[in-house]
């Protein structure tokens, strides 16, 4: 199986491993965006290996590195280590939390210069535990989702594990938010204002770290996943 998987116009992904929290089994999967400038442009990197690294530095040199929320950032030091120039950009809390990293700056609803042309982002608050940045990128209409659209395979856990995720509307062909990350959104009226203009990038393609992404209809999956804001 290749390392790089084309999902559109200068966008790549990489499945990464497969990691354990609160018990459960969760895929990973990052995104490689080739900038006009020909830098490349990480989301969400995963864990770090021999051929993940050869198949990255086909495409170029790594410059920037986001992460959608402050739950992912294991694969950070390495990832600066086999690139020392990699610029870090972090979410809301991230910074504070790892503090032996060196964050080039904070990620909000403006994107920074160096790929506003390119990519679009907005921060979806309203959570007392979880603030996460949806990213667009123009070029091959593909947002970037991390943690606040999971979508699993029936198969994918069974027993108590794989009831609960059905429970919390995973599994199937739209995928949702985990009920746990619901029940933080106490102020649902800004969540919903983010994913008005989350939509309204009318994506094609959606790429979600945990899950299966989706493929075509992007906004209207979007739209179905967050029905839960009301």
């Amino acid at each position: 199986m290749a390392v790089l998987e084309r999902v559109g116009d200068d966008l790549w992904t990489i499945e990464g491993s497969v990691v354990t929290f609160l018990g459960f089994r969760y895929p990973t999967r990052m995104a490689v965006a080739r900038l006009a400038s020909g830098a490349l442009w990480l989301w969400s990197p995963v864990a770090l290996d021999e051929r993940i690294r050869d198949a990255v530095a086909s495409l170029g040199e790594p410059r920037y590195a986001v992460e959608p929320n402050a739950l992912h950032h294991l694969a950070l030091a390495d990832w600066v280590k086999a690139w020392p120039s990699l610029e870090l950009w972090a979410p809301p809390g991230l910074a504070k939390k790892r503090a032996d990293l060196r964050f080039t700056g904070a990620l909000g609803d403006e994107a920074p210069l160096a790929w506003r042309d390119e990519i679009e982002q907005v921060r979806v608050a309203g959570s007392v535990a979880l603030t996460e940045i949806l990213f667009f990128h123009r070029p091959s209409s593909t947002c970037l989702v991390g943690d606040l659209v999971q979508k699993f395979d029936p198969e994918w856990e069974r027993g108590w594990r794989g009831w609960l995720m059905r429970a919390d509307g995973l599994v199937g062909p739209d995928g949702g938010t985990p009920r746990e990350w619901r029940a933080t959104f106490l102020r649902r009226q800004r969540a919903r204002a983010a994913i008005a203009r989350a939509v309204a990038w009318e994506p094609e393609h959606l790429v979600i770290a945990h899950g299966t992404s989706v493929a075509t209809g992007g906004a209207a999956a979007l739209r179905r996943a967050f029905r839960w804001l009301g």
